[in-house]
């Protein structure tokens, strides 16, 4: 008996030992003294980012003093997954539990980015570029990738005007790809049973839709006036008559956008509506919700021509003999306007 309570208090003890060694060890690993422990540092996880990538930046940052040491850390706290996107602020960074802490538990630094309406996709390229730092040639690039285009049932061969223009808060460590994704996701939204149902009804295709709400786009200020272009130019596709819309020229010449000549009316391009009848092949810019429902919901009316009044709004007729006495009239605008510009 005496024997048997010796072996059991020995396992017994041993276990303490071995416990008290493993809390031992844990304790260590958690609270292993950094390089700079007051120090403040910046640090961003990207999308995709491993552990071993996470600690290499913290060492290079000198945050922290032992990669490997960090690495069991996160893995002791059960955070390997828990880390997310995005750029914090690490302060105070006294031991690996605090940095972990800060981490996952911090509010990472966020981005504000403003996609408008009208935006060509070179446009919101180069505004990624200017807020985000992604260069604008791989955003374009990604914009036409046959399989981006394919995950989101695009028919088009680009992506221009399926990234919904909106105001966004993005994180630094996001990628070009997400960002993409998530402003095709947001267009997605605009199409719901009713309206997809509008579509059909008008015999049009949502690619078709979405392209005429570019050129509404292009062409409005207003919003009081997108149905009315919209019956406009739904007038000229109902009975065969070339749309003649300047954004799709503007589109196609490459030092716009400004004012039009003759000469560039006459470019060779698929996009220009003065040369083609129809719509062109796919969208010219970023269409707001305005011009969506515009093209989904044209006004009923009569006309076949507009002509800028010179104040943002326009000026609409259902034959070419008004139409013409209107542009006569803006152009006399233009010229008054340039010989007061000049007197000044």
């Amino acid at each position: 008996m005496v024997k048997y309570l010796k072996k059991k208090n020995g396992y017994l003890f041993g276990g303490i030992i071995i416990i008290s060694s493993w809390i031992a060890l844990v304790g260590l690993i958690l609270f292993w003294p950094q390089q700079n422990p007051y120090s403040l540092a910046r640090v961003t996880v990207y999308s995709g980012m491993t552990l071993r990538s996470l600690s290499k930046q913290l060492y290079e940052k000198k945050i922290i003093s032992n990669e490997q040491m960090f690495r069991w850390a996160v893995q002791i706290m059960g955070k390997e997954k828990e880390i997310p996107v995005g750029t914090f602020r690490v302060v105070n960074a006294q031991s690996n539990y605090k940095i972990i802490d800060q981490l996952v538990y911090g509010s990472p630094e966020r981005k504000k980015v403003r996609v408008l309406e009208g935006w060509s996709m070179a446009q919101i390229a180069n505004h990624l570029n200017e807020i985000m730092g992604f260069d604008s040639e791989d955003v374009i690039e990604l914009a036409n990738d046959h399989r981006m285009l394919r995950k989101h049932g695009i028919k088009g061969s680009s992506m221009e005007g399926y990234l919904f223009p909106d105001t966004y808060y993005f994180f630094e460590g996001d990628t070009p790809g997400s960002i993409v994704n998530h402003l095709a996701n947001e267009f997605k939204k605009f199409w719901t049973d009713n309206r997809i149902a509008r579509a059909k009804q008008l015999n049009m295709t949502k690619h078709e839709i979405v392209t005429l709400a570019s050129i509404i786009e292009g062409e409005a200020i207003y919003d009081k006036e997108r149905s009315i272009i919209s019956g406009v130019y739904h007038n000229r596709l109902n009975i065969g008559m070339r749309l003649q819309a300047d954004p799709t020229i503007q589109y196609i010449i490459e030092d716009g956008p400004r004012r039009l000549l003759n000469r560039d009316l006459k470019v060779k391009s698929p996009y220009n509506t003065y040369l083609h009848e129809g719509l062109p092949p796919g969208p010219i810019n970023s269409p707001g919700e305005e011009s969506l429902v515009a093209a989904l919901y044209p006004e009923k009316n009569e006309y076949l021509f507009f002509v800028a009044r010179g104040d943002g709004y326009h000026t609409f007729t259902s034959n070419e003999h008004d139409h013409n006495k209107e542009k006569r009239k803006f152009q006399k605008i233009r010229r008054n306007a340039r010989k007061n510009k000049k007197k000044k």
